[in-house]
């Protein structure tokens, strides 16, 4: 953590690639309001961070890079910006592979946590009390209840509720909750719309000013409205895909919110295992959970020909072709009703 943060106390312009979720968002604005200087970028990329994004450090004179919670990054990415003579820092919580990164490159620095979400981390490392509530909203979004929860619940008890045990209990039963969702659905925004977005949460005071009608947050309080419409008709389907222990949906058209229904189904229907996919032409991404789906998932996915997947052990995403969709499904039952 100190190393990060003599990392970070050094870079005069740092570009920020964050993951476009959550986590990702907010672990960048903790950053950016400690520095008061910096671009952040939403790496919309799946499943790596690709050298296309590399241009990006070029266009905005960085002389930091920094990556967020983007659990693979591609080696052309490290060759572009090692080319251009930046250091990147790297900071993660997942299995993430380096591939001797460290040894080739020697502005290359790997952090990982292996657990604590990279929003968790950021908040330990720049110790800024006054973005507690982002912080919570990164962590929890992420399915992590940080060891600051309480101190927040006493600061803004508005914002939270009785019985609260876990994550998801924030995230799906409390005001700080409805907002963190809130930042998922705006970071499906456009590219300048987002950019708005970054802009204007790093000038918010406190949760309050986040959803409060503003010239600077339109945009996102229009698209937080439209995705959480799309978002409730969705999941209301998914629920009726049951397939004995397993739910099994997938959809199509523009909107790519397979994590958020995966999740939300999980909380509701824990003895059941997850799976929603995001069907875009020839492939499918899809999210799974459930108890050790990361370890049927590996075993499902070796018959299929330019298939992908990973992530935690109850929390997995996966890259199929829409075509062995039935074969994935059928491969899929038969592995979790010999999962014992």
């Amino acid at each position: 953590m100190n190393e990060i943060k003599e990392h970070l106390d050094k870079a005069q312009n740092p570009i920020f690639y964050y993951d476009n979720d959550a986590d990702g968002l907010c672990s960048f604005l903790i950053f950016r309001r400690y520095l008061g200087r910096g671009k952040g970028v939403a790496v919309r990329s799946y499943p790596e961070l690709n050298a296309k994004y590399a241009r990006k450090a070029q266009e905005l004179n960085a002389d930091y890079v920094f990556v967020l919670d983007k659990p693979v990054v591609a080696r052309e990415f490290v060759e572009e910006i090692n080319k251009i003579g930046l250091p990147l820092v790297w900071i993660d919580h997942h299995d993430i592979v380096t591939e001797r990164f460290e040894k080739e490159f020697d502005n290359f620095f790997v952090f990982n946590s292996k657990k604590e979400p990279v929003t968790y981390l950021a908040y330990k490392i720049v110790n800024r009390k006054e973005d507690i509530w982002i912080a919570l909203m990164g962590c929890v979004a992420d399915h992590y209840m940080p060891d600051f929860a309480s101190e927040f619940a006493s600061a803004f008890p508005d914002y939270w509720s009785k019985g609260v045990k876990e994550p998801f209990d924030v995230y799906y039963k409390t005001e700080i909750g409805k907002i963190a969702q809130a930042l998922n659905f705006g970071l499906k925004d456009s590219i300048t719309h987002v950019v708005q977005l970054q802009s204007f949460l790093i000038s918010c005071k406190g949760p309050g000013d986040v959803l409060l009608e503003a010239k600077g947050n339109n945009s996102f309080r229009q698209k937080n409205k439209e995705i959480r419409e799309k978002y409730s008709e969705l999941l209301e389907k998914a629920r009726k895909e049951e397939f004995g222990r397993l739910i099994f949906f997938v959809y199509g058209g523009e909107l790519s919110i397979s994590a958020g229904i995966a999740n939300e189904l999980s909380y509701f229907f824990r003895d059941k295992y997850i799976c929603v996919g995001y069907k875009n032409g020839e492939i499918t991404n899809f999210s799974l959970r459930g108890k050790g789906v990361k370890r049927i998932l590996a075993r499902v996915i070796e018959g299929f020909e330019g298939a992908s997947g990973g992530g935690h052990d109850d929390a997995v995403g996966a890259r199929i072709r829409t075509g062995d969709l039935g074969r994935f499904r059928d491969l899929l039952i038969q592995s979790i009703d010999n999962n014992v």
